[in-house]
């Protein structure tokens, strides 16, 4: 914990959230969640020949060299219906092939994943609300006009933040890096534009550890990934997950392989509310059916119904578009969620390669887990992505 926070009061609401974690604890020690199971597709009403066209969509995308290798995972109803690796997980400086268990740095699928859903369990515990000045939490943020920044605001980014500030900010230590993020000023009044901002996820990680007394990294651990039985989820990864890491870049002369890509999150420590987080496609389907089903997952619940429901919910943005909290639904950055999703699907990518969507009318879910940045970060594969979204949802038969 930063030494700024480690002399501040923990709100009340800590307390529940503590009780709360030995409940999940005395429920995963008495059954551990499996991995969702596979099926045929034509059991989960799917089109398997369908399905089979996104092979040919990946192999023409490594061919054109807008990745190495990938990892595609479709669901629907409960089950596993598409899995594959293409490709390669590594090409410098030794190569090796792509596996399904291939651990990903997420990107900012950190956003929704482990910072909006963190902070949408504190609502849930009323430890803090949507409409909160989130300089109640963090005095500190109120400098220079942003006193009136609300939580939700932040979560639709709405609040008015610059997207990124300077890295220079970042690099003489953290302690400097969160003074000079309390001290910026707005570039627009909250609600007034949509301006996509890792700045403002990085306070809502922040605003995590302010209520909780603890970082993001040790609460959404404790509070959805291991209630989940996902054991290859979650920030700084160990060494055997460092082993099935993808690289991605180099920094400093050396590989990066299990440690994350992004330099902001990097000067941070690691773990920060906009990036950071590391999964695998098994894991990310047991997320992803856990808001299927409406916050529950083999008997363990992890959000409530409602919960759920108003995290998902799209709100209308300023000049158009729709963001739900702390995900994507239709907006500039939707390229990936392809041409048939329904409105109701909601989902987000990441800068390494990744994406995820979920539709609660189709009961259907893909996730695609890309090294597109690995070894001279000039790949690109939104669209392709895309490509792949539409053909899981075109292949629903009834």
């Amino acid at each position: 914990m930063r030494k700024s926070l480690a002399s501040c009061r923990v709100s009340p609401g800590a307390l529940a959230i503590v009780a709360a974690a030995l409940a999940n604890v005395a429920v995963v020690c008495a059954r551990e969640p499996s991995p969702l199971p596979d099926a045929a597709p034509a059991a989960a009403g799917m089109d398997a020949a369908r399905l089979a066209a996104i092979d040919a969509i990946v192999a023409e995308g490594i061919d054109r060299g807008e990745m190495p290798g990938a990892v595609v995972l479709v669901a629907r109803g409960g089950v596993v219906v598409y899995l594959k690796a293409f490709g390669r997980r590594q090409v410098e400086p030794t190569v090796e092939s792509m596996t399904v268990d291939t651990v990903f740095d997420l990107a900012s699928l950190t956003k929704p994943v482990a910072t909006a859903t963190s902070v949408m369990k504190l609502v849930e515990d009323e430890s803090i609300s949507l409409d909160d000045a989130v300089a109640e939490h963090i005095p500190e943020f109120a400098a220079n006009g942003k006193a009136g920044v609300t939580v939700r605001q932040l979560l639709t980014h709405q609040g008015g933040l610059i997207a990124d500030n300077a890295l220079r900010d970042y690099l003489d230590g953290p302690e400097a890096a969160w003074e000079r993020i309390h001290r910026l000023t707005l570039r627009a009044e909250p609600e007034t534009r949509f301006i996509y901002s890792d700045v403002g996820f990085i306070v809502l990680g922040e605003l995590v550890e302010r209520i909780s007394g603890q970082s993001v990294h040790e609460f959404s651990q404790q509070q959805i990934f291991e209630p989940l039985g996902m054991t290859e989820t979650g920030y700084l990864p160990d060494q055997e997950l460092r082993r099935r890491a993808a690289p991605t870049e180099k920094r400093d002369g050396e590989w990066i392989r299990g440690s994350v890509h992004d330099p902001r999150a990097h000067h941070l420590g690691g773990v920060a509310g906009h990036a950071g987080l590391f999964s695998t496609a098994a894991d990310l389907a047991i997320y992803a059916q856990m808001l299927l089903g409406e916050g529950q997952y083999e008997g363990i619940r992890v959000l409530n119904p409602d919960t759920v429901e108003l995290m998902t919910a799209a709100h209308t943005l300023p000049a158009g578009g729709k963001r739900a909290l702390g995900w994507d639904v239709r907006t500039g950055y939707s390229s990936n969620r392809g041409d048939l999703f329904s409105d109701r699907a909601f989902g987000h990518g990441g800068f390494t390669g990744t994406a995820m969507w979920i539709d609660p009318q189709f009961d259907l879910f893909y996730i695609f887990l890309s090294n597109r940045l690995h070894p001279d970060g000039k790949g690109s594969v939104n669209r392709l992505a895309g490509r792949i979204a539409t053909v899981a949802a075109a292949a629903i038969r009834d």
